[in-house]
């Protein structure tokens, strides 16, 4: 068996980024980036108002001021050629800022007069004026390969000029499923059957990483049932199977992939739960056997699958995201195997606070429901005591948000 470390940095160097494809701007979200980006242009294009006011050449005008209005300065109009000392000009949020203006003061801030305004408060130097170029220059590297497109992005490269992006294609993933005693969804099981939950669990987590997933069914534990199968998946980017890759007479999925030439870098992880996992490539394809137990299923896709799709999708960093947090109950150490508990994350004050959920059985569903986060826990570790600071790998944010 190897370990977890050995078993990642495998993935990490054997995946490589998807081919690269062009999009259009609104298309490209949640696609990751594969070229440098410059900037179009200035942003903003010229001096204007970051408020509703009035604009004026600043010259030592304090409060008490009064100022002759010489005009109105609307967003999107052509700028008032001048404004002499003495006079303002009333200008909206975005508007230019006239030839001779320097300073904004906002509309709650003045008082009208019969010709003008006056200042109720001293006014300073180029207050609430955007410069041009504060944003960025012309040409200026905003963004790099590898940089995920999210909402933020995406606004800024539209307000760049950028219409079309080169990014890497988001993968296919197909999704297989093992074992006899697997029943679909809807038809109540028999004695010795379970619902195939896996396939639920599985694509879900596949969709929340933006994946498209084709389901291929259930395999049964029959000679040459899983072989039409798995070459079906194999014409997706990447392949998991749950289930049948053990060391039983029925399991047959790792012997059915070596006959049809998988270059197996590892089978078996020094982890619990999970060990019986399997990772090589055939045909250039990533392919993952993964535990049917779900608890199992769902630990060693986080550990091991979600980062080869990192890595397929051009992520610059396909590493688990770590956070601090406080242990809300005492964890028992001493396992011959590095062990990785589910729990529920919530913030305390200033801090997240872990607690473990209290069923681990790699066979059961119920301890994933709710949880946010998994504790790796050092194999021969030595008791974590409550209230102690540990470092968890996060898969939601506690508000349920994703991490990326």
């Amino acid at each position: 068996m190897i370990s977890y470390s050995d078993a990642l940095q495998m993935i990490t160097a054997t995946v490589k980024p998807l081919p690269v494809v062009e999009l259009p701007l609104m298309d490209a979200l949640g696609h990751v980036l594969a070229q440098k980006i410059h900037a179009r242009w200035d942003l903003p294009l010229l001096d204007n108002s970051a408020m509703d006011g009035f604009a004026f050449a600043f010259a030592g005008q304090g409060a008490g001021s009064e100022l002759a209005v010489a005009g109105l300065q609307r967003a999107g109009g052509t700028a008032i050629a001048a404004v002499t000392a003495g006079e303002c000009v009333k200008i909206m949020t975005g508007a230019p800022l006239p030839v001779g203006c320097d300073t904004v003061v906002p509309v709650e801030d003045i008082a009208e007069t019969a010709g003008g305004i006056r200042l109720k408060e001293p006014a300073s130097q180029g207050a609430h004026v955007r410069r041009r170029g504060e944003e960025f220059r012309q040409d200026e590297h905003l963004l790099s390969p590898g940089c995920r497109l999210r909402a933020g992005e995406i606004g800024m490269l539209a307000a760049a000029g950028i219409e079309r992006v080169r990014v890497h294609r988001k993968p296919v993933v197909a999704l297989l499923s093992t074992g006899d005693e697997l029943v679909e969804l809807g038809t109540r099981p028999g004695p010795g059957q379970i619902v195939n939950s896996n396939r639920y669990l599985l694509a879900a987590r596949l969709r929340e990483e933006g994946v498209t997933v084709e389901a291929l069914g259930v395999a049964s534990d029959a000679e040459g049932a899983l072989e039409p199968l798995l070459r079906r998946g194999l014409q997706a980017d990447l392949l998991i199977t749950t289930g049948g890759i053990s060391a039983g007479d029925y399991d047959l999925v790792r012997k059915t992939l070596l006959g049809l030439g998988l270059d197996l870098a590892f089978w078996k992880v020094a982890i619990k739960p999970g060990k019986p996992v399997l990772f090589g490539t055939l045909g250039g394809v990533p392919v993952f056997g993964l535990p049917g137990n779900p608890a199992a299923a769902a630990a060693t896709f986080q550990l091991f699958v979600r980062p080869a799709l990192q890595r397929l999708a051009g992520h610059a960093d396909p590493w688990p995201v770590l956070l601090k947090a406080v242990l809300a109950a005492k964890v028992k150490g001493g396992s011959s195997r590095q062990t990785f508990l589910w729990g529920r994350l919530s913030r305390q004050g200033q801090e997240y606070v872990f607690t473990p959920s209290r069923a681990q059985g790699s066979g059961q569903n119920r301890g994933m429901a709710g949880t946010q986060a998994l504790l790796p826990v050092a194999s021969a570790s030595p008791d974590l005591a409550a209230g102690s600071t540990v470092e968890v790998m996060l898969i939601y944010l506690p508000d349920g948000g994703t991490p990326t």
